[in-house]
């Protein structure tokens, strides 16, 4: 029957979507939020939208996404958008690992329980008009449990709970990515029933031109027709690009932003991704993100997380005067190399990640730090007096988690502060060093030291640690029960 009690416009329709007014459970519901989405709403009406993406980043670092009417929007920022809990007990290839039908989901948490739902609240601030879709708005999201609580393996809460840890200490989180990418010609999509496994066969692929001439104008100019639409999308999408360039092997990119601070430099790298991707599939492209793809005469991608901490004035908290870096600086790079090991889990969470380190003469192989040596794991950039002196962390892969990743070096860095944690001297040689500690040589040595690391326990959660924990090895149990190519070369006509 009709409620007569309803406001004018508010029916039945209006609170279709999510739980009725659910940000008022979150304190969400505030002025200055009401006033945000009405702009919003004027932008979803004056660029005339009909669809809008509604995201939120899993454990993996991928988008889900769900695509709701754009004239629901106003009540998906109201009510939230569900998704099934179920989405956090997935690995790589989507398979579920734990019982997500108990009573709590396999999470330890009743709200979790029985594949149910937890909101996602957009983030009002991070909406986008796509640029490359027509009349499709895109807008990350914070997960929240139907208590009102905060998801904990929300990846963009840990990087909030990070960044508010530095606020705690009068410190901002200042990050600029430098990430590496493959752009190749597709051929055959493998989209036969047969090839239709979990997870699929993966896409066959040319090169767009044979590469190997690193930084050619040539080779830039030929490719052009492939990089000027990604340029234009990545500027399209609101991301402050620096460089768009050729590196080094056949299809491979490299993309530079500016600095940002806190939860955006982050965020910039899930819309760098999601940006490269989509629009080179409708060019006919694929675009990887996977550090060493299983391809003839390709070159292994990297991530440079370039790093420093701003103060409440404006000014580096990194830079000295009259020494190459801080106190604070220093204390900063100590807490990264001695907390490496389980940190390596987040900067490089797949099994791929390490068919570059330590395997990879341009990648780094020990946990030591240098002034302007890229061979280091950390390469400090700068100087005395130099406002823009900051670390270089050149272990991350392309597909790391931007949220772990930054989380683990904020609180790793922090630690070291606290700890006073001292990094020696910097090493002007650092493939010589063969008495500093090797970076693992393995996700599972990783994943090993993460389980052990009273550290992440503690600023992490012991929940969110060991749920990871759980989902990478649940993944590497998967990788050595399969029986690679060499193996059969190796071993079946022999023996």
């Amino acid at each position: 029957m009709p409620n007569d009690t309803q406001e004018p416009g508010r029916g039945r329709a209006d609170d279709s979507l999510g739980r009725p007014n659910f940000i008022a459970r979150t304190g969400l519901d505030t002025r200055a939020r009401a006033d945000a989405l009405q702009d919003v709403l004027a932008l979803i009406k004056s660029a005339d939208i009909d669809v809008v993406r509604i995201v939120f980043v899993d454990t993996q670092g991928l988008t889900r996404v769900r695509p709701i009417e754009a004239r629901h929007f106003a009540q998906a920022a109201r009510n939230g958008v569900p998704f099934t809990t179920a989405l956090f007990a997935m690995d790589s290839a989507n398979n579920i690992f734990q019982n997500v039908f108990a009573k709590d989901g396999g999470f330890g948490r009743e709200t979790m329980g029985g594949a149910g739902d937890m909101l996602a609240v957009p983030d009002l601030t991070s909406f986008r008009v796509l640029p490359w879709a027509p009349r499709t708005g895109w807008v990350l999201c914070d997960l929240y449990l139907s208590d009102g609580a905060r998801c904990p393996f929300d990846p963009r809460y840990i990087m909030q709970t990070a960044v508010d840890a530095l606020a705690a200490r009068g410190f901002t989180f200042v990050g600029g990515v430098e990430v590496e990418c493959h752009v190749l010609k597709l051929v055959d999509g493998r989209n036969d029933l047969d090839d239709c496994t979990q997870p699929p066969a993966p896409p066959a692929v040319t090169a767009l031109r044979h590469g190997f001439q690193h930084l050619s104008e040539y080779a830039l100019d030929d490719l052009l027709p492939v990089i000027n639409p990604i340029r234009e999308a990545l500027i399209g999408f609101g991301l402050p690009l620096r460089t768009l360039e050729i590196e080094w092997g056949p299809g491979q990119l490299e993309v530079t932003l500016d600095p940002l601070e806190g939860l955006a430099a982050a965020d910039a790298m899930i819309m760098l991704r999601t940006a490269v991707k989509q629009v080179a599939r409708r060019q006919g492209l694929v675009a990887s993100f996977m550090t060493k793809p299983g391809l003839p005469n390709v070159f292994s991608s990297g991530w440079h997380l370039h790093q420093s901490l701003g103060l409440a004035d404006g000014s580096n908290a990194f830079t000295a005067a009259d020494a190459l870096l801080s106190e604070t600086g220093l204390h900063f790079v100590g807490g990264l190399l001695t907390h490496v090991r389980a940190g390596t889990a987040f900067s490089n969470p797949t099994i791929n990640g390490y068919k570059r380190l330590n395997a990879n003469p341009l990648a780094p192989k020990r946990a030591v730090w240098s002034h302007d040596n890229k061979a280091a794991m950390l390469r400090l950039i700068g100087g005395p007096g130099d406002s823009a002196t900051h670390i270089e962390n050149r272990s991350g892969e392309p597909a790391a988690n931007p949220y772990l990743y930054m989380a683990s070096q904020i609180f790793a860095g922090l630690d070291g502060i606290d700890t006073k944690a001292d990094p020696g001297a910097p090493l002007d040689d650092p493939y010589t060093q063969a008495t500093k500690e090797l970076m693992p040589t393995s996700l599972a040595e990783a994943i090993d030291a993460l389980d052990g690391s009273a550290l992440y326990r503690k600023t992490l959660g012991d929940e969110v640690v060991s749920h990871f924990v759980a989902m990478k090895r649940h993944e590497i149990g998967r990788f050595n029960a399969y029986v690679t190519d060499w193996e059969h070369r190796e071993y079946f006509e022999t023996f």
